[in-house]
């Protein structure tokens, strides 16, 4: 019962944040620009263009927060958007950088919390105890 209420809480935040960035990438765009450079060079694959990188992380944050708020493959969604918190988390909220105490303290605080988060969904990117909605389909149709 707390799974079927669990996995839309955490995965709202995600579908929410991702279409606002899909739609409207401009305002991370100036954040995720140092990060995306330097990940470019590291990992194939990434997008060179910052904004095309935004308007990426934002769809996948999307269908992955879509896919797990449904059940469908959940551990798969939630690993997805774990991976999508990582950078999210590292260029949104750099409260290491920050001299103003009041806003270091912001920032720290939004750090904090987007961990919290990596780690429930790090809960339910491992839990095998929680089948997704095609495994229990099967188990009872077949």
């Amino acid at each position: 019962m707390i799974k079927n209420i669990a996995r839309p809480l955490l995965a709202a935040i995600f579908v929410s944040g991702g279409y606002s960035t899909l739609v409207g990438p401009e305002r991370v765009v100036p954040k995720a620009e140092p990060l995306v450079g330097a990940l470019t060079d590291r990992l194939p694959g990434v997008p060179k263009d910052v904004e095309t990188a935004v308007r990426l992380n934002g769809a996948v944050q999307v269908l992955a927060g879509a896919f797990l708020a449904l059940g469908f493959a959940p551990r798969a969604s939630a690993a997805a958007l774990a991976g999508t918190l990582v950078p999210t988390t590292y260029a949104g909220h750099p409260f290491w950088e920050i001299e103003d105490p009041q806003d270091r303290a912001q920032q720290r605080i939004h750090f904090l919390k987007n961990a919290a988060v990596f780690g429930g969904l790090l809960l339910a990117a491992t839990d095998r105890r929680a089948p997704s909605k095609r495994a229990r389909r099967r188990r009872h149709c077949g």
